[in-house]
């Protein structure tokens, strides 16, 4: 006789208590596998799948996509012992089920019912199905898909700017601006006349979006606030001849082997300005009234995905030389981009690099993550005017930034560690002296 389980929403670690469910993966009738994925949720750090660790048929779901549950919420019910014709179906379960981390070995393959999905689109203002024509849709982002069904927009009526016609965000939303230029392009009805004495009618309301402040943008919005209300801070900045650096760089890369990033090179010359400096790779206990300063640099940088700003972090990029760090900043920003970061590869940063040359600006005053004490910005690296041993010359010119915590040191401290780092840029050989 078969066994019904409850599999509750498990505990997700780093201080989460919540997720939005994006997608389901299971419907109810499925047989599912031990550690099979059964949902795709978002938390405030990441997307991942949520495997069970039963093995069974689907008994039950609980919450609609795009509903929130706290954790310790029932997700599925499982009949485990159920006759099933999956040979490969388990009935113990794992006993592991970290979101993000997989509860066996090797990954169960998954098995899903397809099943033609309607589409909503916008019938006088109200969503209605309509039918779809078969045939993959290039999209890869949940978010994307989500976005396109809360709108009504048939995601097969659109072209993709992505590679080999992949949707992106951008395409959906740009399908929905002129879908609304559209209807207010309408013809309007004709005028009435009103007798002048008759009172003028208020000013229409403007139209408005609202956007809720949940998920990674909540938890942006959190986290931003507590660091302005708490963290005194102060920045100060340089400009900087990059030009020796670049020609570093390239001359690593032809020399073979794996391409050394700039930020790779960037967050070489941090970690050993923090050596020097080590008040600024701390946190400040404010129940205790203490500056706790960090041995291990775990350096955070900033990436801008679909899904908005995140931070990764590098554990132990004190550690690192050049070439493992560009490997880990392409594997996380990777991860980054396919929301596949988990919890323990969001957190636990002690100081930020934030290169937002790429966005094309030159300067910024960042707020910094809280709750560590400093972040360096770069900004993006232009030829320029530029007095060269004695010369004017053009040159290749960044300028850099440093915001800190006026808590844990003045700004000699700033100055000494900014100066030193510009140094590292206009001549890479002085970090000779720290290997």
């Amino acid at each position: 006789m078969a066994q019904v389980l409850e599999f509750r929403l498990p505990d997700l670690g780093e201080g989460l208590t919540e997720a939005e469910i994006v997608r389901w993966l299971v419907e109810v009738g499925d047989v599912v596998a031990v550690d099979q994925p059964v949902v795709e949720v978002e938390t405030a750090k990441a997307m991942v799948d949520v495997p069970c660790p039963y093995a069974g048929v689907v008994t039950a779901r609980f919450g609609d996509e795009g509903s929130e549950l706290p954790v310790g919420s029932p997700l599925i019910t499982v009949a485990v012992g159920a006759p099933a014709s999956d040979p490969d179906a388990q009935n113990e379960g794992s006993g592991n089920v970290l979101v993000g981390y997989g509860t066996s070995e090797a990954p169960a393959r998954r098995r899903r019912v397809r099943r033609e999905q309607q589409v909503p689109v916008p019938v006088n203002g109200r969503s209605a199905p309509a039918e779809v024509v078969e045939g993959p849709v290039p999209v890869i982002s949940p978010l994307v898909r989500r976005l396109a069904r809360e709108n009504g927009l048939d995601l097969r009526e659109l072209t993709g700017s992505g590679p080999e016609g992949l949707i992106l965000r951008a395409d959906v939303e740009y399908a929905l601006r002129a879908a609304a230029s559209q209807e207010h392009q309408a013809p309007a009805p004709a005028p009435t006349v009103v007798p002048q004495a008759t009172a003028a009618a208020p000013a229409s309301t403007p139209a408005q979006t609202r956007v809720p402040l949940k998920g990674v943008r909540g938890a942006v919005a959190d986290k931003l606030s507590r660091s302005r209300s708490e963290i005194p801070d102060a920045t100060c900045w340089v400009d900087a001849d990059a030009t020796e650096l670049m020609r570093a760089r390239a001359a690593m890369n032809a020399a073979g082997g794996p391409k050394i990033s700039l930020l790779a090179l960037l967050a070489r010359i941090c970690t050993a300005a923090l050596a020097r400096f080590p008040e600024l790779n701390s946190t400040v206990d404010t129940a205790a009234r203490e500056i706790v300063r960090l041995d291990a640099v775990h350096l955070g940088f900033a990436a801008q995905t679909e899904r908005g700003l995140v931070v990764p972090v590098v554990k132990d990029a004190h550690a690192r030389d050049a070439e493992s760090l560009s490997a880990e900043f392409a594997r996380l920003t990777e991860a980054a981009r396919t929301g596949a970061l988990t919890p323990a590869e969001l957190t636990g940063g002690t100081f930020t690099l934030n290169n937002y040359g790429v966005f094309g600006v030159d300067g910024s005053t960042p707020i910094i993550n809280h709750p560590e004490a400093a972040m360096l910005g770069v900004g993006r690296i232009i030829p320029k005017p530029w007095v060269h041993e004695g010369e004017l010359a053009v040159r290749q010119v960044v300028q850099l930034s440093l915001t800190f915590d006026h808590r844990v040191c003045d700004g000699g401290t700033a100055g000494g560690f900014l100066r030193y780092v510009a140094d590292c840029v206009e001549q890479p050989a002085v970090l000779l002296r720290t290997l």
